[in-house]
């Protein structure tokens, strides 16, 4: 783990150069609070609205620490490369890199049913001083299926294997952010394949304690062409709702 100081957080580090982490968890004296548009905003402009928002409650704009994006359609790896660029280059401006690693978490997903026009803004998390004594706070990166996990094929067989393979990288968040199922309060699941079969099995099977909460199903593709489902998961005690 590595930290975001003046953040208040700790990031599981990516690739060196890359865009996002693994995934968050605040430091003590900290919490995480999630924030969620009620409507989309174009990326660049849902910055703006995030610095807006974060020096109206008094924070530092280091204390971004996650984003989830909606994109019009699903990228060629080639065209998400490019996204990347562009999406680093904007954090890199607003100062937040540690050692040349990108600490906040994200999710970037493809709606099937209304897309938005252009790359958009959904929500964000962001951190501030806590009293509260103890309790995990913390979001996880989205993932997906690694593409040599039945790549091309859509049986139920393959969806609960690649079902397996996102819960396993789930379970490895969990581990490097210190918590354990016990500790998230909201799961998150796109795709557009049948869930019913997959979903007691593949997911609340393993979430333990979580399961009476469920999981929220966006019927969305993973942003890369070729893959079919990505889970995120985050621990948060506080949510707001902006109009965006």
């Amino acid at each position: 783990m590595m930290e975001q100081t003046a953040g208040g957080y700790r990031f599981i580090p990516g690739v060196q150069g890359g865009p996002f982490s693994g995934g968050v968890t605040a430091l003590p004296g900290y919490e995480i609070v999630h924030a969620t548009l009620h409507t989309l905003l174009p990326w660049r402009q849902g910055f703006d609205l995030i610095a807006r928002h974060l020096e109206g409650v008094g924070r530092p704009r280091a204390a971004l620490c996650a984003l989830e994006l909606r994109c019009p359609t699903v990228y060629t790896r080639e065209g998400f490369a490019a996204f990347n660029v562009q999406y680093r280059g904007l954090l890199e401006q607003w100062g937040i890199l540690v050692d040349g690693y990108s600490p906040a978490a994200r999710s970037n997903v493809a709606p099937a049913v209304v897309p938005p026009q252009e790359q958009s803004l959904y929500a964000f998390s962001y951190t501030v001083p806590s009293s509260e004594n103890g309790l995990p706070s913390f979001v996880g990166s989205g993932s997906a299926e690694r593409p040599t996990v039945r790549p091309g094929e859509t049986s139920l067989e393959a969806l609960r294997e690649k079902t397996a393979d996102v819960m396993a990288a789930m379970q490895r968040h969990l581990d490097d952010l210190a918590a354990t199922w016990a500790d998230v309060t909201s799961v998150q699941v796109y795709t557009t394949s049948e869930l019913q079969a997959v979903l007691e099995p593949g997911i609340l099977a393993l979430m333990g304690t979580a399961a009476p909460h469920g999981v929220h199903w966006f019927y969305s593709r993973p942003p890369v062409e070729g893959l079919d489902i990505e889970i995120d998961i985050r621990g948060t005690w506080r949510e707001v709702r902006l109009l965006g």
